[in-house]
């Protein structure tokens, strides 16, 4: 049986020994704001939580996640965030139910202080989840009404790898209600990180469906951010694209 504190102490005292002052510093300029950092890089802390559980194959999902709770809880660096989610990077597809999305919520509102963790857990944690739960997708957008703007900004990166997908034999696509419902909802927010997100959602769905994007622009790009507006129409034909950015010029902010 893993006796959890333990397994914490282990992980995260490895994870500090590959601390570096100097690509620390370094990463401080993909953020606005200072961050507490060990100077560890996003393969490597994955690869700590991979060679840790080679030699402990038979540990069960529910206790990983207990783990992960554990180190999250104990979290004063941002490399021990993203270390807390790659505890259940390998069984979030298969060994994972419900309870990791309420988890997920409740981490992402207490835990994530920046967009490379919020992303982090979209991309490297939800997005295998959900590649073994696509019910439980539409539930995300209960994260537009969050208190968190890390919560508010999942609630559309989380969903963008499922615009359209093949998983297995089925070919998911994400409902443009979907989008188009959390990008009115999200727009207006005063989180500069939630705005980019709902950017990023309408430019993976402008390359499957570029018309209905470029319908919901003309519609609403009067209320949109400009930096917005742009990110949205950055991979449209180019003829299209002139046309709505013409519209653009009148967005604000």
């Amino acid at each position: 049986m893993t006796d959890v504190a333990a397994a914490a102490d282990v992980l995260l005292k490895t994870l500090a020994s590959r601390a570096d002052p100097e690509f620390a510093a370094g990463m401080q300029r993909y953020f606005p704001h200072d961050i507490r950092a060990l100077g560890v890089g996003n393969a490597a802390v994955v690869e700590i939580a991979t060679d840790y559980f080679r030699a402990r194959r038979d540990v069960p999902a529910p206790t990983r996640l207990a783990l992960a709770e554990a180190v999250l809880a104990r979290a004063e660096y941002h490399e021990e965030v993203l270390l807390g989610f790659a505890v259940l990077h390998k069984v979030a597809r298969t060994g994972c139910g419900g309870e990791l999305l309420d988890r997920c919520e409740h981490w992402l509102a207490t835990y994530v202080s920046n967009w490379a963790q919020c992303d982090d857990l979209c991309l490297k944690l939800l997005y295998p989840f959900f590649l073994g739960h696509l019910d439980l997708i539409p539930q995300t957008r209960r994260w537009v009404e969050s208190a968190s703007p890390w919560a508010r900004r999942a609630a559309n990166v989380a969903v963008v790898k499922f615009v359209r997908r093949k998983v297995g034999r089925t070919l998911f696509e994400l409902p443009t209600s979907h989008v188009f419902g959390n990008c009115v909802r999200l727009m207006h927010d005063d989180h500069v990180y939630v705005q980019k997100g709902c950017g990023w959602l309408l430019k993976v769905t402008a390359e499957v469906h570029p018309d209905e994007v470029a319908e919901f622009l003309r519609a609403w790009h009067t209320d949109m951010p400009r930096d917005t507006f742009r990110y949205a129409v950055q991979k449209m034909d180019p003829p299209l694209r002139r046309s709505l950015m013409a519209l653009g010029q009148g967005v604000t902010r």
